[in-house]
């Protein structure tokens, strides 16, 4: 196929959701990635689908429509990519009452937030640590393979008379008088009226292509991963700092502990934030760190061997919002990207919302908060 209605640049998950939504659409879609499918973020990803960790706002309302829309997405699909809508518990080790303060907030937007106590509590997670008597569940959080579901979403879209090009790595963004014309890639030229960049980390470098600007930049996170176990833990379970951490602008190391299991049986065990750039070296300082958290949330967790750790770059927007719509400057120029470390819970929700966009359907939800105006000085 030398020749699409639509180009999507980015094989994980943002882009096959972008995929797989286009080609629903009836548009002939092409997909390029310069490596293999989830060889980037989403290889590196949890799986997490959260509405826990929001806010009430625009993100919050793109992910309660994201979390239902990957439930039709692998009904659409027909493949199981170990989906499962598990909950998610998060307490707090000291003062509870601003945890129990924020679910307030997120229960007038139409999360389930249900206050737990005591009893309640160690029933649905036996082996937390007696120090928590509280917790707040969180029925709609859910979790996938993420990487399976890249693979499995693709396949569809090949099924559907899509293609996919992985190893073609981008070489630049073709446009005749400020319009997209195609792109030129290390396997060749290809053209389309539409190029959608869904490459995450790295959407900043396909828009400076273009003559573009998006400020989207890597903040590095690891995540330890136990040998299989019997079932430990039922839930994703995480401290209520978490949620600050994911909010933070601080560009320095923070920690807060996420622990929860897998259908493989393995746990994992997080998370970290740091902006240090495209820094790829681990730190066993950090990992002692995540451990030790762990640990005292679940002491259970001594007797289990650690079977690896990896890093991976989450795409970080300055303003912690996804970056979804056209580019500001060069027509049919869209952006998918900066979804930070939620991209795996909100892909399919901004998948719709983008293809909407495009085909000049009435979004669901109004778009503007996602812009990529908001980062281009004197564009209206």
């Amino acid at each position: 196929m030398q020749t699409a209605d639509a180009i999507v640049i980015g094989a994980g998950i943002v882009g096959a959701s972008c995929a797989l939504a286009l080609t629903n659409a009836g548009l002939k879609v092409l997909v390029l990635d310069r490596g293999p499918v989830a060889g980037g973020t989403t290889g590196a990803g949890e799986g997490n689908i959260l509405v826990s960790d929001k806010d009430p706002g625009p993100e919050l309302t793109l992910a309660l429509r994201s979390r239902d829309l990957w439930f039709e997405m692998q009904a659409d699909v027909g493949d199981s990519f170990e989906l499962e809508a598990k909950g998610g518990i998060v307490v707090a080790r000291l003062d509870d009452a601003p945890l129990k303060a924020f679910a307030s907030k997120q229960r007038s937007a139409e999360v389930d937030a249900i206050e737990v106590g005591d009893k309640e509590l160690h029933e649905l997670e036996p082996h937390l640590t007696r120090d928590i008597t509280s917790g707040i569940l969180y029925p709609q959080d859910s979790q996938c393979q993420p990487m399976l579901a890249a693979a499995h979403v693709l396949q569809t879209v090949r099924q559907r008379g899509g293609e996919v090009v992985t190893g073609a790595t981008v070489t630049s963004i073709k446009t005749v008088d400020g319009k997209v014309v195609g792109v030129e890639t290390s396997k060749g030229s290809y053209s389309s009226p539409i190029v959608v960049n869904a490459t995450g980390t790295w959407a900043g470098e396909i828009a400076q292509m273009a003559g573009s600007h998006l400020p989207i930049a890597p903040r590095k996170g690891f995540i330890l991963v136990t040998a299989p176990a019997p079932k430990l833990i039922h839930h994703k379970v995480y401290d209520s700092d978490y949620v600050a951490n994911v909010a933070s602008s601080d560009a320095d190391l923070q920690t807060s502990t996420v622990v929860e299991g897998t259908r493989a049986g393995t746990i994992l065990i997080g998370a970290s934030r740091e902006r240090i750039g495209f820094d790829g070296r681990m730190n066993v300082d950090i990992l002692r760190r995540l451990a030790a958290q762990a640990t005292s949330l679940f002491p259970i967790l001594r007797d289990i061997q650690l079977l690896r750790a990896y890093r991976g770059f989450r795409p970080y927007a300055p303003d912690h919002l996804p970056v979804i719509g056209e580019d500001a400057l060069v027509s049919g120029l869209w952006h998918s990207a900066g979804h930070e470390g939620a991209g795996i819970g909100l892909a399919p929700g901004s998948a719709h919302l983008i293809t909407q966009q495009i085909t000049g359907v009435t979004p669901f939800m109004d778009s503007t908060p996602f812009s990529p105006r908001r980062f281009q000085v004197g564009v209206a």
